[in-house]
């Protein structure tokens, strides 16, 4: 199983998710040390298409204090995907002709690894958004309501 280490929870809000798919991801060593103690935000990151390649821009990580001396950490360091080429002319197809965008849904570890986990996905209308907003409110009151159902005092 994989453990989570920083989910873009906006994205689903903002985008319809049409499909998911694993990259990994090219990181420096203080990057690695950084995410291992938790020092990552994926929130207004995206992914961008350049010369047949993917690459994370606006994943921020950040230095920890005890980084080297004689590296020069860069916290918003455009990262490098990896995925099959086939995998990538897919996504390109599609960004290109039906209007989709490629947003970040998390980063996780998998075997020691650092991956991401990118959908392709299209922008929600600000009306679909607030549809996802009364959804949610909805399922909050309604385990609410069962919480305190469950728990009152029973009459007989």
């Amino acid at each position: 199983m994989s453990a989570l280490i920083a989910e873009n929870r906006r994205a689903r809000f903002e985008y319809h998710i049409d499909e998911q798919f694993e990259a990994g991801v090219v990181l420096e060593g203080w990057e690695v040390k950084a995410i291992r103690a938790g020092q990552v935000q994926l929130t207004d990151g995206y992914v961008v298409i350049r010369n047949g390649e993917l690459y994370l821009i606006g994943c921020r990580i950040n230095a920890l204090r005890s980084a080297s001396t004689h590296v020069h950490p860069e916290a918003d360091r455009t990262k490098k995907l990896l995925m099959h080429k086939e995998q990538i002319k897919r996504l390109v197809g599609k960004v290109e002709q039906r209007g989709f965008t490629l947003v970040p849904l998390n980063l996780h570890y998998k075997a020691g690894r650092v991956k991401a986990e990118i959908a392709l996905a299209k922008g929600k209308a600000q009306h679909d958004k607030r549809e996802t907003e009364k959804k949610r409110d909805w399922e909050r009151e309604k385990g609410r309501l069962m919480r305190h159902k469950v728990s009152g005092p029973a009459k007989d």
